[in-house]
């Protein structure tokens, strides 16, 4: 009988498919010639992550083969390769233009010692910036601490869910799950400590059944808090127990990305905008000519992540959130780079979208292309 090699961490890592193309481990070639300044690696083991969050690839639940790389994760397949490989792939010249490395947790007790051998592993042996994704359920203080002595300099916190119900819903007891609301606020506020709230990061996901004045009064606590907000739209992962859940509207989605960058250019304020009776925004709390100049300006649609040695965003995931097909129909929901005056025509009457959910419309890629 073969035995098959079991591939954990420290020893490996699992990539994400677009780092992979990055580092030359896949062939591939980006949408629109974007490229990633941040590659995503995430701790693997053979008995996976104890987490059942309902939206998630990775969670304990699903039905998959046992291995972990069997098991797709933001849509796209996590190959496993060797730390050292990784190393010596972040050392060549396929990553002379990566700024920043993002070291994954999952929720397993052996990632707590693993991160830190794993951070101070690529602190020593390159010369990328070094971001932690962190599993606040099995971490504490002192572990920050080490954390930032091994070598990273900022962290980010996937609370994804924007109320203490909807996280109980989908990450807590109601998916059996050992997530709990009150630790991941703790350890958000034990990071603003350790690392200083301009290096700490907290995930967001649009999509999971709370309204858009809802989000937006956490994107102003947040913002008051001083942390970063990374905003994602909700995908419906295959085997999730989410995956018939549908994806929120294009508008709505516009419409956080855009209130998340005026809250955070202090352009404006929760107090001063105004929703309707669905509690979707209608007036962003600024003059008209003042928007039309962000608005045409891109940057709020962009990708919102970790900042790298020259670049105000490394983290820029292409197309991360949405199919190669919705990008090709010019319904990119993050854009990897700055958007295009053609982009820019096409997110203002997104803008204007009141859908709750996205509507799937062949004749939308004709339009886009053909204009």
């Amino acid at each position: 009988m073969i035995q098959l090699e079991i591939k954990n961490s420290p020893e490996y890592l699992q990539m994400s498919l677009a780092a992979a193309m990055t580092l030359n481990f896949k062939k591939g070639k980006f949408y629109r010639d974007a490229r990633l300044y941040c590659v995503n690696l995430l701790l693997t083991y053979e008995n996976g992550c104890r987490a059942g969050c309902a939206y998630c690839g990775l969670n304990r639940n699903r039905e998959s083969n046992a291995n972990p790389s069997d098991k797709s994760f933001i849509r796209v397949e996590w190959p496993i390769y060797s730390t050292e490989d990784v190393i010596n792939a972040l050392n060549s010249g396929h990553a002379s233009h990566v700024e920043r490395v993002c070291i994954s947790m999952i929720t397993n007790a052996r990632s707590k010692k693993d991160t830190l051998i794993i951070v101070e592993k690529i602190h020593e042996k390159t010369d990328k910036l070094i971001s932690g994704l962190i599993a606040p359920t099995i971490i504490d203080a002192r572990w920050l601490h080490d954390l930032k002595s091994a070598g990273a300099d900022k962290v980010g916190i996937a609370i994804d869910a924007i109320n203490p119900e909807l996280f109980d819903k989908y990450r807590g007891s109601g998916v059996k799950g050992p997530h709990k609301w009150e630790k991941y606020m703790q350890i958000l506020e034990e990071s603003r400590k350790v690392f200083g709230p301009e290096n700490v990061s907290v995930h967001l996901i649009v999509g999971l059944g709370e309204s858009e004045e809802e989000m937006v009064k956490l994107f102003q606590h947040l913002q008051d808090m001083g942390v970063q907000i990374h905003l994602f739209s909700f995908f419906p992962e295959p085997g999730s127990k989410l995956e018939e859940r549908e994806q929120p509207g294009i508008g709505t989605y516009r419409r956080m990305q855009l209130t998340r960058y005026l809250l955070a250019s202090n352009l404006t304020h929760y107090e001063k905008m105004i929703f309707n009776e669905k509690s979707q925004v209608i007036d962003f709390g600024l003059s008209e000519a003042k928007l039309e100049e962000v608005i045409n300006e891109g940057k709020a649609f962009m990708t919102s992540g970790c900042s790298g040695k020259t670049l105000e965003v490394a983290c820029n995931r292409p197309y991360a959130n949405c199919t190669p097909f919705q990008a090709y129909m010019g319904e990119t929901r993050n854009f990897p780079f700055l958007p295009t005056p053609k982009d820019i025509e096409l997110i203002k009457k997104q803008l204007k979208n009141y859908q709750d959910i996205y509507i799937k419309t062949i004749d939308k890629a004709e339009a886009f292309i053909n204009e």
